[in-house]
């Protein structure tokens, strides 16, 4: 009875694929395909890229504090700290990241840098272009990893002053 049972399995395995097979194919041009992203749908939970966050004065949220690079379990965070001055001030804090250093040969994607860091300084991006035959181009610096500086508010709605001009 059960040569019976698995041939009959075999034979509708084989109908269905027998079937596909004769259907025309769909497939989705990546680059070119809808979506706001060159066709790409991306879930709420994807990690992509990780993104260097600043805050709303500008000044990177980084403090330098080393709780990514310990949490990561692949060792890919690579940080060295710098003492903010009153003349040079790059975050709000006593220290800065002077070098950050993300090696995306060794990184896993786990998230755990970004549940680890207190001011939310890192987070991840939707970049999913990381592809390279390059290894020395995955090591991603801090300037690749900063967020642009947004351009500042206007101070009246509609017009074309911003208050970066208002206080030359």
């Amino acid at each position: 009875m059960s040569i019976v049972k698995d041939a009959a399995a075999i034979a509708k395995g084989m109908g269905i694929t027998f079937r596909e097979m004769f259907q025309p194919t769909e497939v989705e041009n990546y680059p070119d395909g809808k979506g706001p992203m060159r066709g790409a749908k991306f879930q709420q939970r994807f990690r992509g890229k990780h993104q260097l966050q600043r805050d709303e004065n500008g000044l990177e949220k980084c403090v330098a504090c080393f709780l990514c690079a310990a949490a990561c379990p692949s060792n890919c965070i690579y940080i060295e700290a710098a003492e903010n001055t009153e003349e040079v001030r790059i975050s709000s804090a006593e220290r800065y990241a002077k070098v950050y250093n993300i090696d995306y040969n060794r990184c896993i994607f786990c998230g755990y840098c970004v549940e680890a860091c207190p001011t939310d300084a890192i987070t991840h991006g939707h970049g999913f272009e990381l592809a390279s035959l390059n290894a020395t181009t995955l090591v991603m610096r801090k300037e690749d990893l900063l967020v642009a500086i947004q351009p500042a508010m206007p101070l009246v709605p509609g017009s074309s002053h911003d208050v970066a001009d208002s206080l030359r």
